[in-house]
């Protein structure tokens, strides 16, 4: 999967299609863990595949540390600065704010980033049995905030990051229909077990008609 995003953007430089490539895969992986389980609640065979639903979201995990790492150590140099949008003035002598969407979508990425761990950490049974499954199950619920900081990190460099007015415009992402899907596919999926799951609490409460004497 990371090779064949790669190679959708041979003619980039390697760090940025390396760092794209495991940025991407990482979205999917992610996506996939958000699928399974209401996909599980509209279709019975599905379940089978719930046991996929941890080991997608550690790779996820996984591959978003490996896109960090060629961002930390290939776009800004381990000058944390960077990282945040500033860039050094040499007038000046010191760092100066440079770009706040750059920082903004990267402090989100970071907070994507502990929520993912605390969450790779978790999923396992023994966590589930220290934290008891109150907590454990209200840890985990955290993927969905996981899932939220997520797009909002990667539709910032999909859609706004290259519009810049002293940035020449380049052309439309290729992935930015795909990313579009994808986001309207899982809150479909999460949508309709949402009903579907409401329908069923609402037949197995409804009270039992008179029975004819």
């Amino acid at each position: 999967m990371v090779w064949g995003f790669a190679q959708l953007r041979a003619e980039w430089s390697p760090m940025h299609k390396w760092n794209r490539a495991f940025g991407d895969a990482s979205l999917v992986l992610v996506a996939l863990s958000m699928s399974l389980g209401p996909l599980s609640r509209l279709w019975r065979r599905a379940t089978r595949w719930l046991v996929w639903r941890r080991e997608f979201g550690i790779w996820g995990f996984g591959a978003a540390l490996i896109h960090t790492g060629f961002i930390l150590f290939g776009w800004v140099s381990l000058e944390w600065q960077r990282l945040f949008g500033f860039e050094f003035l040499p007038q000046l002598n010191r760092y100066v704010m440079f770009d706040k969407g750059f920082g903004l979508a990267n402090v989100i990425g970071i907070l994507a980033l502990i929520y993912a761990l605390a969450l790779s950490l978790t999923s396992n049974n023994k966590s589930q049995a220290l934290l008891g499954q109150s907590v454990w199950k209200f840890l985990q619920q955290g993927a969905y905030v996981l899932w939220a900081l997520i797009l909002a990190h990667t539709a910032y460099f999909l859609y706004m990051h290259f519009l810049d007015f002293h940035r020449a415009t380049p052309e439309p992402n290729i992935l930015q229909g795909a990313f579009a899907f994808l986001v309207v596919l899982v809150a479909a999926l999460q949508m309709a077990a949402f009903v579907k799951t409401w329908q069923q609490g609402r037949r197995r409460h409804r009270p039992a008609g008179r029975v004819a004497t």
